[in-house]
């Protein structure tokens, strides 16, 4: 009976949270926002095979983002290469794709507050038996991994895994995220980094092709990219603050990693 009560009590603070933010939110009357992301990023962003839609965290948190702001999501599509500067340029208003918030981009683009905390790991061919961490990867130079230049991915091989030296010939370089993970099934790249949401989503997806070896090599935060004075800025904030303590934010977790691959 007490556990009983303790959550329906819980579910009653949770509605209450959700109403009380609603009504503080800013109203931006219909506005219409233009969002840009790059469908590459399972399962923050990438396209359904059934309709060949754009789905994915990403997509459900910038709609109800719209939903509480009373605005109108407009979504684009762009190259990771391409987007921060499309972005800076006014463009689009906001941009998403698993992107890392560090003092680089920010000397480029806003960040919203963070809306995700992630961990990077080594995705693998499900047989692989010739390494199990960074450091047995690292040691033998015939391994390769498999990344987009300038991605967060990249970086971390450089910087935790091997010698530091962004043009090492061990790092293959790929033009979207899904690229570099088909060479891993391939056979063309022996690793590639990722987080644990996006690891998880592409084991559901391929079963019996990929695993996840060693530990954790470093946390990041992602964020919403604005352009950079963007009067978006506050209001999706507060939205996002909004979600995070109302549990939408772990609602929309446990949909994409985990429900979606069950």
């Amino acid at each position: 009976m007490v556990s009983l009560l303790s959550r329906l009590v819980a579910i009653a603070v949770i509605a209450m949270s959700s109403h009380s933010f609603a009504d503080s939110l800013p109203d931006l009357k219909g506005r219409t926002i233009l969002a840009v992301t790059e469908n590459a990023y399972t399962p923050l962003n990438f396209v359904d095979p059934a309709t060949g839609e754009g789905i994915g965290w990403e997509y459900d948190a910038m709609n109800e983002i719209g939903k509480r702001l009373n605005a109108n999501i407009e979504w684009h599509l762009s190259s990771w290469d391409t987007m921060i500067q499309a972005v800076k340029q006014g463009q689009y208003d906001v941009g998403m794709d698993g992107i890392t918030i560090n003092e680089e981009r920010a000397e480029q683009i806003d960040f919203t507050i963070p809306y995700m905390t992630s961990q990077q790991f080594m995705l693998v061919r499900a047989d692989e038996d010739r390494f199990n961490d960074a450091t047995s990867f690292a040691a033998n130079p015939d391994l390769h991994f498999g990344a987009q230049a300038g991605t967060t991915n990249f970086y971390v091989a450089v910087y935790d895994v091997l010698d530091g030296d962004e043009g090492n010939p061990r790092i293959t370089l790929l033009d979207t995220f899904g690229a570099s993970v088909q060479a891993l099934k391939s056979g063309d790249v022996d690793s590639v980094l990722m987080d644990a949401a996006s690891a998880r989503g592409y084991i559901g997806a391929n079963p019996g092709s990929f695993k996840i070896v060693g530990g954790p090599l470093g946390s990041e935060d992602f964020g919403f990219i604005l352009t950079p004075g963007s009067d978006l800025l506050a209001p999706i904030n507060a939205a996002i603050e909004s979600m995070k303590q109302d549990g939408t934010l772990e609602a929309l977790n446990k949909k994409w990693f985990f429900d979606y691959n069950q």
